[in-house]
């Protein structure tokens, strides 16, 4: 959720919208017809340089001394530009035709596709290189994102944040509830009063008034039934059955009174450190997260595959996932690609960066690991990391983020305000919000 972030994945989701106006607004004035590439080149050798941010930086610093080790003539410096920092530079640089971007890149899948949509020859066709043979290493559902207009791939994927819900199993067990009992948001909804009688704890809090457009919670209910903001093909599907479903969801939450209302990551941290709140549905970095900030509460919380958002549908979403990918000005395109594909096709060294700064990886063969069958006391010995690879096994659907993205999620903030303090109807509401997101973005509503 964008309120307690781990700062790998969740960026302050305002700043993420001003950086995409300022930035994915500006026409691509200086990659016209050659193509941004054209100051390109593929040397194999010298120095290249990395941008990344916080915790990520310092995970790909631990890669340096092995890659420059077996690569003998490429010396790499890793730079942490900050974050949000970050985005408005690699936007500006690829919107100036390349001008000034590092080498090798880290891109959030928020920015990815519209990156690819905006600046087609902004980042190095990395299919040409030797990409493809490494399709079916990484996450399901990871590969299309990495997929321009052109069918290749321009980036690898790095870190992939998949689903779980942490719930306070002392508070299940209080209440007689089973946790394998709850196979679907339905299950839990049922559940709901009795927990809170027996506990005092609602289930789980949500920003009402939109304050933080935080429809991160929406967000995964859609993803659950393989869906968005958008289809595969940059349609709006913000009034697609599947949104209904999400958004019916969280107002039936909220009329059985099971929603606490959250203003900013500070009230969700008094709530869970008072154990007001009995779950929280999060991704994989939440793992870490929940254990450091919350050590009074070791033993209490366990992690189950995320419930369904309807009745006997899926329970697997990857939530984010980051990604690296070459400029395609750099001067070294080889060295570079080189570093990537080090980085992130062998597990010691996704591991490693795992390890270093809880970059849960894309990269399939790392979960033959022990770290991922490790109990973890925190979590009463369960093995937590297992579940959500568990969850990464059974396939997940590719989200379409576009570079729309942030204006969707301005009208699925006000949808999700006007159901939560107006008790408006869901479908309704969504109608009303797809016809002006595809208005304003000039896309096709889906049918």
């Amino acid at each position: 959720m964008s309120h307690h972030a781990h700062p790998l994945t969740r960026r302050r989701i305002l700043q993420l919208a001003t950086a995409s106006a300022a930035g994915l607004g500006l026409t691509a004035c200086g990659s016209g017809g050659s193509g941004g590439g054209a100051g390109g080149a593929d040397g194999d050798s010298g120095p290249i340089t990395v941008w990344s941010w916080t915790t990520a930086a310092e995970a790909l610093r631990g890669v340096v001394p092995s890659f420059e080790r077996d690569n003998p003539g490429i010396k790499v410096d890793v730079q942490d530009l900050g974050n949000p920092a970050i985005w408005d530079k690699i936007t500006v640089g690829l919107a100036s035709g390349g001008k000034g971007l590092a080498d090798v890149l880290h891109i959030g899948v928020d920015y990815l596709p519209g990156y690819l949509e905006k600046f087609p020859q902004g980042l190095a066709d990395l299919s040409r290189l030797g990409a493809d043979r490494h399709k079916d290493a990484f996450a399901e559902g990871l590969w299309p994102t990495v997929v321009g207009k052109d069918r290749a791939a321009h980036a690898l994927p790095w870190e992939v944040n998949p689903l779980g819900l942490f719930y306070r199993h002392d508070y299940f067990e209080k209440a007689g509830v089973d946790p394998a009992s709850i196979t679907s948001w339905d299950d839990l909804i049922a559940a709901g009063p009795k927990i809170r009688a027996a506990t005092g704890a609602r289930l789980l809090g949500l920003d009402k008034p939109g304050s933080n457009q935080d429809v991160d919670f929406f967000q995964n209910l859609m993803q659950l039934q393989g869906a968005f903001y958008f289809d595969a093909e940059g349609r709006v599907t913000l009034a697609s059955r599947p949104a209904v479903e999400a958004l019916t969801v969280i107002k039936r939450l909220n009329d059985a009174g099971l929603v606490s209302d959250i203003a900013g990551e500070g009230t969700w941290k008094r709530l869970v450190g008072q154990g007001k709140l009995a779950t929280a549905p999060d991704p994989a970095w939440a793992v870490e997260y929940l254990a450091g900030k919350f050590p009074a509460q070791s033993g209490k919380w366990r992690v189950m595959q995320p419930p369904a958002a309807v009745p006997g549908g899926g329970r697997s979403a990857i939530v984010n996932s980051t990604y690296l990918a070459v400029s395609a000005t750099s001067k070294r395109r080889k060295a570079a690609w080189r570093f990537i594909e080090y980085a992130l096709t062998k597990p010691v060294e996704i591991n490693r960066m795992f390890t270093s700064g809880g970059v849960f990886p894309a990269l399939k063969k790392a979960y033959d690991d022990p770290r991922f069958s490790a109990p973890h006391p925190f979590y009463g010995g369960q093995q937590v990391l297992r579940s959500f690879v568990t969850s990464l096994d059974s396939g997940a659907a590719p989200t379409n983020f576009t570079g729309d993205y942030s204006r969707a999620m301005k009208f699925a903030t006000d949808a999700q305000t006007q159901v939560l303090l107006k008790g408006a109807d869901p479908a309704t509401v969504l109608k009303a919000a797809a016809e002006q997101l595809a208005r304003q973005t000039g896309r096709k509503l889906a049918a």
